[in-house]
């Protein structure tokens, strides 16, 4: 039989892999979650909320503001393979890190197969170019901005990363602080023959130009990959190769699982202050 993605030869194959839902009794219970931890964070939080950062309805910003002025900004882009979900799902990350002065800002965008992926990453660059030129309006440092994102928010800041930030924007060549990159898939190849091709609609010029597996290049960014214990070996595997990739570029990057997470429960330490993930941005930021 003739291998899909290397060695793979079915859908159901590259499914158990790559769709983390398979294995949850309550396939809901995921959204639920950030769904009620984001509405208190909205409640007990100052926020400030659909703010604009592009032409399109989608392109705003939730954001949440630390008390002290000058405060260092954590840019988080939300997962749900770029067709699913929205910056409401995710306020709940800043519950962890506004108790340590770190303003958080998540980025709401467009969302396959309404947009492509070419469009969903021109989308969250320019939302990072926004925080750099206006995030001190909200009382942020814009010379102290770390990246952040969860799943196809992992994958869309791998792509941020690879980004020409001085010839397309007008920017420093490396204006992100630090990366943490949760439980993504940098090389999307194999997405093209599971069961989320309908909605994001992979061809080959897609992949080759959104696999950021293949496009690492020299960068002052020092960035931690990371994915739970818990997710398919195809998952560590991903991870893995990516940060190879990354120090094979002579870059500066660390890689370790989270202990007992799978793909759900990873970004749950943007909510606790005293979490490796949450302190991890705060040493890099440095708090």
């Amino acid at each position: 039989m003739t291998t899909l993605y290397r060695d793979f030869e079915t859908q159901a194959q590259l499914d158990a892999q790559y769709n983390p839902a398979i294995k949850l009794a309550d396939a809901t219970a995921p959204a639920k979650h950030y769904l009620a931890r984001s509405s208190q964070a909205r409640a007990g939080l100052r926020c400030v909320l659909d703010v604009p950062y592009g032409p399109t309805l989608a392109e705003t910003l939730d954001i949440f503001p630390a008390d002290a002025p000058n405060a260092p900004v954590f840019v988080f882009i939300h997962g749900g393979y770029w067709r699913a979900f929205s910056s409401k799902e995710f306020g709940c990350v800043a519950l962890g890190l506004q108790p340590l002065g770190i303003t958080t800002v998540v980025v709401n965008y467009a969302l396959c197969p309404a947009v492509t992926l070419d469009e969903i990453t021109r989308q969250v660059r320019a939302a990072v170019a926004w925080a750099q030129r206006h995030i001190a309006e909200y009382g942020g440092d814009p010379t102290r901005i770390a990246l952040g994102g969860h799943s196809a928010g992992a994958h869309l800041t791998a792509m941020c990363l690879q980004t020409r930030w001085a010839e397309d924007y007008g920017l420093p060549t490396d204006p992100i602080a630090a990366a943490v990159l949760v439980s993504g898939v940098y090389d999307i190849a194999p997405l093209r023959y599971s069961y989320l091709q309908p909605m994001i609609q992979l061809d080959e010029g897609l992949i080759r130009r959104n696999s950021p597996m293949f496009g690492v290049r020299p960068c002052q960014t020092p960035i931690w990959v990371n994915w739970g214990s818990e997710e398919s070996p195809e998952f560590a595997r991903q991870a893995s190769s990516f940060h190879a990739a990354w120090h094979g570029a002579g870059n500066a990057g660390e890689l370790s699982a989270l202990p007992g997470c799978d793909h759900y429960l990873g970004i749950h330490g943007f909510e606790d202050p005293a979490s490796s993930l949450s302190q991890w941005l705060a040493t890099r930021l440095a708090l």
